[in-house]
C-alpha cells in the first residue's frame, strides 16, 4: 500500500502541482531611459557549466516584462544574488508586480546600486548597475547564437557569464576552504501557490557528507588504466592513489585532464604533488 496520490498537473506545475525550491535573484537591466531596472526572478539556473568561456545561465521570464524587453534591446544584464533577509524578500514581491514602468518600479526599491564592474567591450560602457547588498553577482551577455525560444508568452534567454563578483569573505571561503559557517544565507522561493502569499523557506546551516570510499576503484585498477591511457606519460603509485575514489565511469575523463595538463607543462612523470596541483583548480590563487 503506497502513501502517494497523483495530483493533476497544471500550468506553472513547479508551483501549482509540486514543491520546487528555487533561488531568488534580482536581474538588473538597462531601460531605454538609461535607468537600471530590477526584476526579481526564480526561474534562473545554470545551463552550460563546463568548457572555458562557455559558462551560461538560463533565464525564463515573461516576453512583455521590462527585463525581457531590455535584454533583447541591449543584450546585457546582471544577476544579483541577494541575502535571505525578510525586508529584501518583501521588496522583491513589490518589485515583481507586472505593468509598471522602470521609473515607477524603482521608486519603490530599497536596494542600493553601484556601477557595473565590467570594462567597455564595444557596448559603449552601457551596462546595468549592480546591487550593492548582493552576496555574489553574475554579469552576463545574451548569447544570441543559442536558439531563442518564445513559449507560451515566456522568453528563454541563454546568458553567457562574463564575470562573477563575490563579496570578499565568500571568495576567501571558496579559495581557502569551506566549513559549515562559510556558506552565505541565500533565499529559497517555493513560489506563488495560493493567490495570497509568496512562500520562502528559512535556510538551515549546510552539512557535509563524505564521498564513500567503496564507490571508487582499487589502486591496481587505476594504475593499470593509467599506463594504458597514454604510454608517453608515466604515473607514480602515489599519483594513482589520489584518484582511487573516482568512480570508474569518470576515470577516462580524469586521465585526459591530468595528462593534458602534464603535457602543457612538459611533465612526463605524474607525481602525487602534481596531482594535488591539478586537482586544486585554485592553487594559483591560494599562492597570491
Amino acid at each position: 500500500m503506497t502513501d502517494f496520490e497523483q495530483i493533476r498537473i497544471l500550468d506553472n506545475f513547479y508551483q501549482t502541482s509540486s514543491f520546487f525550491p528555487m533561488p531568488v535573484v534580482l536581474v538588473s537591466t538597462l531601460a531605454e531611459t538609461g535607468q537600471t531596472n530590477l526584476g526579481p526572478y526564480s526561474l534562473c539556473f545554470p545551463h552550460l557549466i563546463a568548457g572555458e568561456g562557455k559558462y551560461a545561465m538560463m533565464l525564463i521570464c515573461r516576453e512583455d516584462s521590462n527585463t525581457a524587453m531590455n535584454i533583447k534591446r541591449t543584450g546585457v544584464c546582471a544577476i544579483n544574488f541577494i541575502p535571505d533577509e525578510k525586508k529584501f524578500m518583501e521588496n522583491c514581491v513589490v518589485l515583481g508586480f507586472p505593468g509598471e514602468t522602470t521609473e515607477e518600479k524603482m521608486a519603490n526599491s530599497i536596494f542600493s546600486l553601484l556601477p557595473s564592474m565590467r570594462s567597455d567591450n564595444g557596448n559603449g560602457g552601457k551596462y546595468p548597475e549592480i546591487v550593492e547588498e548582493s552576496i555574489q553577482i553574475f554579469e552576463c551577455t545574451w548569447d544570441k547564437s543559442y536558439p531563442h525560444q518564445l513559449i507560451h508568452g515566456c522568453d528563454n534567454f541563454l546568458l553567457k557569464v562574463d564575470s562573477i563578483q563575490l563579496k570578499k569573505k565568500f571568495k576567501d571561503a571558496i579559495i581557502r576552504g569551506m566549513d559549515d559557517k562559510s556558506f552565505p544565507n541565500l533565499p529559497i522561493d517555493y513560489g506563488f501557490r495560493d493567490n495570497i502569499y509568496f512562500w520562502f523557506a528559512d535556510v538551515k546551516r549546510p552539512y557535509k557528507i563524505r564521498i564513500p570510499e567503496d564507490k571508487g576503484t582499487n589502486l591496481n585498477t587505476v594504475m593499470y588504466a593509467a599506463k594504458r591511457f597514454d604510454p608517453s606519460v608515466e604515473w607514480t603509485e602515489e599519483a594513482c592513489g589520489r584518484i582511487v575514489t573516482v568512480p570508474r565511469i569518470f576515470l577516462k575523463r580524469v586521465f585526459e585532464g591530468v595528462v593534458n595538463a602534464a603535457k602543457a607543462e612538459g611533465v612526463t612523470v605524474i607525481t602525487g604533488e602534481f596531482m594535488d596541483k591539478v586537482r586544486d583548480k585554485r592553487s594559483e590563487e591560494k599562492n597570491n
